[in-house]
């Protein structure tokens, strides 16, 4: 069995690092508070369209390659990552609820993100967080895209979001970590706003995405 090498050390210097996590509790403390109505009504309305939690967890992989579960509102039918295209969705996937479809819309099943951030687990602005079957395909300079903490949003995710190749994605991820300031972090918050609204890239389309590997 081959070893998988080292993650990279966080290349951040300290004291902006520590400034990073300071505005990351208070901006996430924030957004809960005034989102809260709002993350309450769209689970009420999750739950009464069909069965199950209107809280997705899923294991995803952290800084470091530390796992921990991500929060989601459930867009999806219960149970759907073993149905179809499993962790793949595409724009008109039958397995999308309508109250679902109108929560990617908005990005409304992200909010739950929130909480990771304040556990520490992840930040605002960083690499959006991957699953393992992803990370074992990682290249030893791929790997760098660990060394900090998973965003709710990011870099890529102001460039082309779900709609850009993932070889493309992961650069521009690793582009961000070798070029992090506060400042880019507010520039990214601030393109965020405007991707919001508009909606773009919220599918991955017929060439973005990772896709997995063909067997055999």
């Amino acid at each position: 069995m081959t070893a998988v090498p080292p993650v990279p050390a966080d290349p951040r210097p300290a004291v902006p690092r520590a400034i990073k996590r300071i505005l990351d509790l208070a901006l996430a403390t924030g957004l809960l508070v005034l989102t809260g109505p709002i993350l309450a009504l769209t689970c009420l309305a999750i739950r009464a369209e069909t069965r199950g939690s209107p809280i997705y967890r899923q294991r995803r992989v952290g800084k470091d390659g530390a796992p921990f579960d991500l929060l989601k509102l459930r867009t999806m039918v219960s149970g759907a990552e073993r149905m179809g295209a499993g962790l793949a969705v595409d724009e008109g996937d039958p397995r999308i609820t309508r109250v679902g479809a109108l929560a990617r819309r908005l990005s409304l099943d992200e909010l739950p993100n929130l909480v990771n951030v304040l556990r520490g687990e992840m930040s605002l602005v960083g690499p959006r967080p991957t699953v393992q079957v992803q990370v074992s395909q990682y290249t030893e300079r791929q790997l760098g895209r660990l060394s900090v903490p998973p965003g709710i949003t990011g870099w890529a995710q102001v460039k082309g979001r779900a709609s850009l190749p993932w070889h493309e994605r992961i650069e521009l991820d690793l582009w961000y970590i070798e070029h992090w300031s506060l400042g880019l972090d507010l520039r990214i918050l601030g393109e965020t706003v405007r991707l919001l609204v508009s909606g773009r890239g919220l599918y991955r389309g017929p060439t973005g995405g990772w896709r997995p590997p063909p067997r055999g």
